[in-house]
């Protein structure tokens, strides 16, 4: 597959960036969405001049009618939908779980859970149809895991790993391979965001084997690999980028 048509989500920043240009590095055509306008006219400046066949569908995965448009789309500009990287979501409210509200439960799982699973609604009614493609979901290392401080994004995590593998059973019979990749601590505004602070996210990377916090670009290559033909056998798996943090 020399020039595949990829869409991905959550593409205006962070993981979802770093994918997008990656796959515009190998020459892909890469469909990017998200809910900023601005920076996806940046991102897709980004991918033509280096060369990639790029549009920018601003979206919010957890409208139904946006995702069937943004995948819609990827089909009438390329014809076909060849990768899926289905990036978007939230970290929702940290805080204990006592103090969560239905809004935070609400907001995180409409943004991470639904949005997950309205895209490979349509992703997949398209790849099942052609009869190939790959799909590639974000969890977590919070997907396998608890975490006191943040008990609804953990929750979520966890559906979307259940959805992958119950999507790549469904699936397999089209040949069609359903996967996630669970970054672990990942050089993000969400890091910062959860983290609160540069010496905070020292005392993480501490906890590390690796000892250091991973980056975007370390996530994309997996993601590259896992939609790769490389990986024709791989599905129904989370693949864990964390420096060895779920080895502990």
């Amino acid at each position: 597959m020399s020039r595949p048509v990829v869409l991905v989500t959550g593409a205006t920043a962070g993981i979802g960036r770093a994918t997008a240009l990656a796959f515009g590095r190998e020459g892909a055509r890469v469909i990017c969405s998200g809910r900023n306008a601005a920076a996806g006219a940046t991102l897709v400046a980004e991918l033509v001049q280096m060369g990639a066949e790029a549009d920018f569908v601003p979206a919010n995965v957890s409208c139904e009618d946006d995702v069937l448009r943004l995948v819609e789309h990827a089909v009438a500009r390329f014809g076909c939908l060849d990768i899926a990287v289905n990036s978007a979501g939230t970290e929702g409210t940290p805080g204990p779980l006592v103090n969560q509200t239905v809004e935070s439960y609400t907001a995180t799982f409409d943004a991470n859970v639904l949005g997950t699973l309205l895209c490979m609604k349509h992703e997949l009614r398209v790849m099942q149809a052609q009869g190939r493609g790959a799909v590639i979901n974000l969890s977590s290392t919070m997907g396998s895991r608890g975490n006191p401080q943040n008990p609804i994004y953990v929750a979520s995590k966890h559906a979307i790993e259940g959805l992958t593998k119950s999507a790549a059973i469904e699936s397999s019979k089209f040949n069609v391979r359903v996967n996630a990749v669970a970054p672990g601590p990942i050089e993000t505004d969400m890091l910062e965001r959860i983290a609160g602070g540069s010496d905070k996210i020292a005392a993480v990377a501490a906890t590390i084997p690796a000892g250091r916090i991973g980056t975007p670009d370390e996530v994309a290559d997996a993601i590259a690999f896992l939609a790769s033909d490389k990986a024709k056998y791989i599905t129904g798996q989370i693949l864990h980028v964390n420096g060895g943090k779920t080895a502990m």
